[in-house]
């Protein structure tokens, strides 16, 4: 019953490094200039999950684990703001200002997603809490 609650555990931790992983994505949708100030616009990241062989059932059940934090490298959007001070100053975007190339929509999306496996996986923790309680009751 144990290996089952660590299944379960290791589904939350996944879940929550995914939706850290996507706040930060929404957090960074306005952030034009990278971590050493250069005029770049962040780059979204997503999560690679691959199944954790540490945390297997003798039915054939397995975890999860983040196998890494994988950066989008996707083209900016370009909007015309020449008075912008982080405005591009020559070329063929002169004038414009890179921001991010985040779709809101989609990132509540995988919000959405990654809660509703979080609260399944409660769930599942749940049962699996209360069946030990009913087998300890019948034990004893």
């Amino acid at each position: 019953m144990i290996s089952a609650l660590d299944i379960s555990t290791s589904a939350l931790v996944a879940q929550r490094i995914r939706l850290n992983t996507i706040s930060g994505n929404i957090a960074n949708m306005s952030s034009i200039r990278d971590e050493d100030g250069k005029n770049q616009p962040y780059q979204p990241r997503f999560t690679v999950f691959q199944t954790d062989e540490e945390l297997v059932t003798s039915g054939g059940a397995a975890g999860v684990k983040v196998a890494s934090v994988e950066v989008e490298e996707n083209e900016p959007l370009h909007r015309y703001q020449p008075d912008h001070p982080m405005a591009i100053q020559e070329g063929k975007w002169k004038g414009y200002v890179a921001y991010p190339n985040i779709n809101l929509n989609e990132q509540f999306v995988d919000a959405l997603e990654a809660s509703r496996s979080y609260e399944a996986n409660i769930g599942a923790m749940e049962v699996s809490k209360n069946i030990s309680r009913q087998t300890l009751s019948i034990i004893a």
